[in-house]
């Protein structure tokens, strides 16, 4: 190879080197301007959900007004189920103490027993006598809160004859005729 060919391959190289740069820097500034415009387009639809963006926002806060308001609706809600338990426990106390007063003063119940109950004499029902149903002579179903005839003495071989009143299952605490404690029925 000649020196004139060497030479003329040189410059071919430089001059598509030249066009291949040439080429590059246009399309990156194309590339670019492709990216300016699309940076524009996000900016511009940006701004038109801002509308949106505020009214979400108000939702938000409304939101979160409404449930501090049904926290503190809770929290009263709580308040008064605390107090209604407490006054049920003071109710329930001043229930048993009538029942301890009347029982310390009842001759037939040994109210210093250690299985002693309040109130045991007589039924076993928690709630009271007001809420036992008892059947009277002529089979009618009466609570024990009214008034009803008295059967009378018992005979079992009688079947018109109602039946014997249950004896306490626990806690009748009755004194014997002795004096001492039973700890059961007499």
């Amino acid at each position: 190879m000649s020196t004139t060919t060497i030479i003329i391959l040189v410059v071919v190289v430089l001059v598509l080197l030249a066009v291949i740069g040439v080429a590059l820097a246009m399309a990156n500034k194309k590339k670019a301007e492709s990216r300016r415009h699309e940076a524009e387009r996000l900016r511009h639809e940006a701004g038109s959900h801002q509308g949106v963006l505020t009214e979400t926002q108000r939702d938000a806060k409304q939101a979160e007004a409404e449930a501090e308001i049904k926290r503190a609706e809770a929290e009263r809600a709580e308040q008064r189920a605390a107090e209604a338990r407490q006054s049920h426990h003071v109710e329930e106390a001043r229930v048993e103490d009538r029942l301890r007063e009347a029982d310390r003063i009842d001759p037939d119940v040994d109210h210093k027993a250690k299985d002693y109950q309040p109130g045991a004499v007589g039924t076993t029902d928690p709630a009271g006598p007001a809420d036992a149903t008892v059947t009277d002579p002529s089979g009618t179903h009466a609570t024990s809160g009214t008034t009803t005839a008295d059967p009378g003495p018992v005979d079992p071989s009688d079947p018109a004859s109602p039946p014997a009143p249950a004896a306490p299952s626990q806690g009748s605490h009755r004194a014997t005729p002795d004096g001492s404690s039973g700890g059961g029925t007499v």
